[in-house]
């Protein structure tokens, strides 16, 4: 299909380089008749390629850091001056944890770090739905999207204190989704993607791995970046005025499985040698 947001206009935070899934929304958008201001912090406009997303989609940048209200202020009265009115749809696509690069462990955590966590992650998606409702920015029936993954849900190893972020996000979306869907018909959706080699991602330990597990659980295998873009655009299209206060799985029917049959066989194949088996795993 083509021109679903035709005459749309809006914001997406947290496009980097080419491997980032905003910069995947990005050009989906475009294509799909979307006018839009990306922003991000500034020194990851300075450290990304931002300008070339720019260029090819006829976007104009408004640095902003999330986690400051005086800097989202900012950013919505630059984006309704530059897009002439009020945005259409919104993508927030966050995510960083000091604990997870500097390798602390779930049970040693950096507290100061967690809370940077817990605000860059989480807490910057309140922020941001707040502001847009004090100013009135988003049009009736407007759309905003979060991007989580099902660490909010489940544990997985390595994910650490990103799967407590995660889940704050995704209660944000639904408290503030009854709120907003109440009083201005704006809805507010998370996507639950599966892992993906993301410049953020990459930096989870045993991504590779998770991946791979992932893809072999999946009976539709992993959702690549490029497919999240695609369903993205669809939540920020009228296909969907009625869906909100919801976290969506984009990820191969993964969140819906116990055990495939390639994952069984391989784990099989670990015991096949009985002088392998320690007591521990008997």
């Amino acid at each position: 299909m083509n021109n679903l947001l035709k005459g749309k206009k809006g914001i997406i935070f947290g496009a980097l380089n080419e491997m980032s899934i905003a910069w995947k929304v990005a050009e989906k958008a475009h294509e799909q008749g979307a006018e839009f201001v990306l922003t991000n912090v500034p020194v990851s406009i300075r450290f990304g390629t931002l300008d070339e997303l720019a260029q090819k989609t006829g976007s104009q940048i408004v640095p902003a850091d999330a986690t400051s209200v005086e800097d989202l202020e900012n950013l919505f009265d630059k984006a309704m001056e530059i897009l002439g009115g009020k945005v259409d749809f919104v993508l927030h696509s966050i995510g960083m944890s000091l604990n997870v690069r500097k390798g602390k462990t779930y049970d040693d955590l950096n507290y100061e770090y967690y809370k940077k966590t817990l605000d860059i992650s989480a807490l910057s998606f309140h922020k941001m739905l707040q502001v847009a409702k004090k100013k009135d920015a988003i049009n009736e029936w407007g759309s905003v999207v979060a991007l989580s993954y099902i660490a909010a849900q489940r544990t997985l190893y390595g994910y650490n204190d990103m799967a407590d972020a995660k889940a704050i996000l995704e209660s944000i979306a639904r408290s503030f989704g009854y709120i907003y869907g109440r009083e201005r018909k704006i809805r507010i959706n998370t996507i639950s993607q599966s892992p993906t080699m993301t410049t953020a991602g990459s930096g989870v330990k045993g991504i590779g791995a998770l991946i791979d597990f992932t893809e072999r659980m999946s009976p539709l295998g992993n959702a690549t970046a490029d497919e999240c873009a695609d369903y993205t655009i669809t939540l920020f299209s009228d296909l969907t005025r009625k869906v909100t206060m919801q976290n969506l799985f984009h990820d191969g029917g993964f969140s819906s499985m116990g055990m495939s049959a390639r994952a069984m066989f391989q784990y099989n194949k670990s015991f096949d040698d009985p002088e392998d088996i320690t007591e521990t795993d008997k």
